[in-house]
């Protein structure tokens, strides 16, 4: 019963937290969707107005690092599928024959022009507007780009300008949540190292294999604060803040992914009852600090020199547990133990090679 309770709090705790992370999304959606109804609705009176609000969602909870390449897809495919449908209306007509024609056309013309996903959504979605009209209905088309263009404008406009988000709270909020479930998942790992619990190890893997989508997440989130803090006026002033945040985020996307594999491993050497060193656990908890620590320096624009001696630390009780002698799996722990130190030294601003002599990699 106990552990029922301590699950249930958990995701409570869990879903709260996304519900902070996306709470402006949501927010920003919501005006974005009323302005662009507004606007194509009551100022330009377009025929199916709806389109501008669901392109205005669409670019703000779809893309939500890139904002203004969704709406340059947004717009680029509802030109392919107006200018295809177009064409090959006035040549066959409509139905439903002709409808699927067209869609087909529409998509093949956005592939030929290497256009994403959404663009080929968009030029699809248009052709089918477009071949499904009686022929003495208005004319869609202009319309039909008139409103792409007011709902992907107005999504910029608020993201950008009306309700740009704090880049840095918000990548306190994602970042930080990340980091700690990976950290406290080092600190288990750490702890069966230390009490030769092979069980206790693979809960840790499994934990961090199920956080995957969350650090994803995460990874979206920092992309889009780190448009508004190079698109916003109101932001320009945390744009070095978050652009060191963004070279550490690519190494330690490599540390996250290594530290993986290495608790993958640490499940490998208890179960094969390998010899562990004292010093193997505590290289792996001193590491887990270490992220904790770079994320905090990194969000109060310090220089993260204290992250990066514990990633020193780590380093040296992985020299001193290779010195007391390791199995075939326990050196492959040791091996990725050192590499993911360098990432993390690298993301502090250290260069790789001033990285990797210092870790020893």
């Amino acid at each position: 019963m106990t552990q029922v309770v301590a699950a249930a709090r958990r995701q409570a705790q869990e879903a709260y937290e996304r519900l902070r992370r996306y709470f402006i999304v949501a927010l920003q959606a919501g005006v974005a969707a009323g302005l662009s109804w507004y606007i194509a609705n009551t100022l330009l009176h377009n025929p199916q107005p709806l389109f501008a609000p669901a392109a205005a969602v669409g670019t703000i909870a779809a893309a939500i690092g890139n904002r203004v390449r969704r709406t340059a897809e947004l717009l680029g495919g509802v030109i392919v599928g107006v200018l295809v449908a177009d064409l090959i209306i006035q040549v066959i007509g409509t139905g439903p024959v002709q409808t699927g024609l067209v869609v087909a056309l529409a998509i093949s013309a956005a592939v030929v022009f290497r256009g994403s996903g959404a663009v080929m959504v968009q030029a699809g979605s248009t052709a089918v507007l477009l071949g499904t009209v009686e022929p003495s209905a208005p004319d869609l088309a202009v319309p039909r780009t008139a409103n792409a263009l007011v709902g992907g404008g107005v999504a910029v406009v608020v993201a950008l300008l009306l309700l740009p988000l704090n880049p840095v709270r918000v990548v306190h909020r994602a970042a930080g949540a990340s980091l700690d479930i990976f950290a406290h998942q080092l600190t288990v790992t750490a702890e069966a190292l230390a009490a030769g619990d092979a069980g206790q190890a693979d809960a840790a893997l499994q934990r961090l294999q199920s956080a995957e989508a969350e650090r994803q997440q995460t990874t979206e989130i920092v992309a889009a604060a780190a448009e508004v803090a190079s698109l916003s006026p109101w932001r320009w002033r945390r744009r070095s803040q978050l652009r060191r945040y963004q070279h550490a985020a690519t190494h330690l996307e490599l540390a996250f992914t290594n530290s993986r594999n290495m608790v993958r491993r640490v499940v490998a050497l208890l179960d094969a009852r390998e010899p562990v060193p004292a010093d193997l656990p505590v290289a792996v908890e001193t590491f887990g600090q270490a992220l904790r620590l770079l994320h905090r320096d990194f969000l109060a624009g310090r220089t993260p020199e204290i992250a990066r001696s514990h990633a020193l630390r780590a380093a040296a009780a992985v020299q001193r547990a290779r010195a007391e002698g390791l199995g075939f799996s326990g050196t492959i722990v040791a091996s990725q133990l050192l590499i993911v130190a360098g990432e993390l030294l690298q993301a502090s601003g250290l260069t790789k090679a001033e990285a990797d002599r210092m870790a020893g990699v």
